[in-house]
């Protein structure tokens, strides 16, 4: 396997992953979903609540407020030495108290860490007419995509590296010409990608309408991933990583099992 850097910003990351299968590429999309822990609201404990929406609805919306997430300073509950009851190394408490007339946004929860905080400051949680009221308590823990969408770190995605098939009557100009600037190199009745990166969806009209045939290749893989703000890009990587480490171990020890027994 060979990775290629194609694009890197503060939460973005683009890469070329050559040499594997779509199985393997699936896989890596999957535990960055489902399998890197972050910071989210579990529990919230409502005080005073007199705006239009329901205690409910408030709870809601506060789950889906990302929060920093320092993996070195918190564990999940279910790993924890306090069994999950809830303890400065698997909780994080946030208050937030407000009174109207104003909009309540996301940078009035106060954590108890200045290090595990939300994120994005200006989340509205909800309105507040005069003379009412939000007081309640929030408690944040860790966990994975794969018991709630709330704690996923991330968007990822992937899709075959394009491949041209070049015939008798493909109009290679024509194509570049229509494609966005910088996708291709045509020279004479050679084509090839020059930026991956710019390819979409209407390329493959472009290249019918050209009598140019397109695959997708089964061995090459653009990858991207977008972080939520959580974690930075290169954390769920490697914790992805990690976690694929931590299961191939556990089926190991197990097929091992299986071998003692049988």
């Amino acid at each position: 396997m060979n990775i290629q850097l194609l694009d890197k910003q503060e939460n973005t990351i683009s890469f070329l992953l050559k040499g594997i299968n779509p199985v393997l590429a699936n896989t890596l999309r999957r535990l960055i979903i489902n399998e890197v822990p972050v910071l989210a609201i579990e529990d919230v404990e409502i005080v005073k609540n007199s705006s239009a929406l329901y205690d409910e609805t408030i709870a809601h919306r506060l789950g889906l407020i990302p929060i920093r997430t320092d993996l070195k300073s918190y564990t999940l509950p279910s790993e924890c030495k306090c069994e999950g009851k809830g303890c400065q190394n698997c909780q994080l408490k946030l208050i937030l108290k407000a009174k109207g007339p104003c909009i309540v946004y996301s940078s009035e929860l106060k954590s108890q860490d200045p290090k595990a905080k939300p994120i994005f400051p200006n989340i509205p949680i909800t309105k507040l007419l005069e003379g009412q009221e939000l007081v309640l308590e929030a408690y944040a823990v860790l966990g994975k995509g794969v018991d709630h969408i709330k704690f996923s770190p991330g968007l990822a995605f992937y899709r075959g590296y394009p491949e041209f098939i070049v015939k008798q009557d493909s109009n290679l100009k024509a194509f570049e010409e229509k494609a966005p600037k910088g996708l291709v190199k045509v020279e004479g009745r050679k084509i090839e990608i020059d930026n991956v990166l710019k390819w979409n969806e209407a390329c493959f009209d472009y290249a019918k309408e050209n009598n140019l045939d397109v695959k997708l290749s089964e061995e090459d893989f653009v990858f991207e991933l977008e972080s939520w703000g959580q974690l930075t890009v290169k954390e769920i990587l490697l914790n992805a990583v990690k976690a694929f480490e931590s299961k191939l171990d556990d089926f190991s020890k197990q097929l091992k099992k299986i071998k003692e027994t049988s």
